[in-house]
């Protein structure tokens, strides 16, 4: 119980990544909170979290806009006293998916204002809390390897998950007066979906021999912010299987 009596909010905590990450902060004793869009997926997740013995809770929050971020901060740190960690996961991706030609700055802002602003403004918001904490704090942002590769007509969000990672150096260096660490994870290929439906050939094509899963990332992300891991900072951590370091060649 690593994390027992911490204070952990996980945004986007409904599904996939971030449920992953949720349970596995409340597997070793943490207060989760839930932040999510979706209030039939958040309640869920929160449910199924307490009904094997974790302690966690949703939060309606859409981290694109501002004041629910700043309510959702206000909200866990009233209700357990601090807050200790912070993982940004929230993000959307293929609901803005246009050619570059079509896509129109309305759409672009969306993309920007939930995977990025979100970032700033809920690490803005949780570091004003961790700062008063005697072993300060840590946040998680996940970025993807889409910040280092890209498929055409993914421009938004793209620049999205590059923001996001430059985001963590900066904050990195100005939070780590206040003893706050700021890292990030750029995963690869996640399967969120039925893992059991992927081909071979899906595997084959990661060094690591299999495609990952959620859980990969919530390792990560509890390694991260261990507080005996605080001399790691500023990084960007790339878990995709080994997939950006494959040279593939047209036959």
């Amino acid at each position: 119980m690593k994390y027992a009596d911490k204070t952990v909010i996980v945004t986007g905590a409904g599904h996939g990544i971030g449920r992953a990450i949720a349970g596995a902060y409340a597997a070793e004793g943490a207060n989760v909170v839930i932040a999510e869009l979706n209030a039939a997926l958040g309640q869920k997740a929160a449910e199924e979290i307490t009904r094997t013995g974790g302690t966690a809770e949703f939060v309606a929050c859409d981290v694109s806009i501002e004041g629910q971020i700043i309510d959702l901060v206000d909200h866990a740190a009233r209700k357990y006293g601090t807050i200790d960690i912070l993982i940004n996961n929230a993000g959307i991706a293929n609901a803005h998916i246009k050619t570059l030609y079509e896509l129109s700055a309305d759409e672009w802002d969306k993309v920007l204002n939930t995977n990025a602003r979100s970032v700033f403004l809920a690490t803005r918001e949780a570091a004003k809390i961790m700062r008063k904490n005697a072993a300060g704090g840590a946040v998680v942002n996940l970025s993807s390897t889409r910040s280092l590769m890209s498929e055409p007509n993914t421009e938004a969000y793209a620049a999205s998950k590059g923001a996001i990672s430059a985001l963590t150096h900066a904050m990195a260096v100005t939070l780590g007066e206040d003893g706050i660490t700021v890292n990030c994870i750029s995963p690869g290929w996640i399967e969120t979906g039925d893992y059991a439906q992927l081909r071979e050939i899906d595997h084959r094509q990661h060094p690591s021999g299999r495609v990952g899963k959620p859980e990969d990332i919530a390792r990560a992300c509890l390694y991260l912010t261990e507080p005996e891991n605080n001399f790691i900072t500023g990084a960007q951590l790339v878990i995709d299987g080994g997939m950006t370091r494959k040279m593939i060649y047209e036959p």
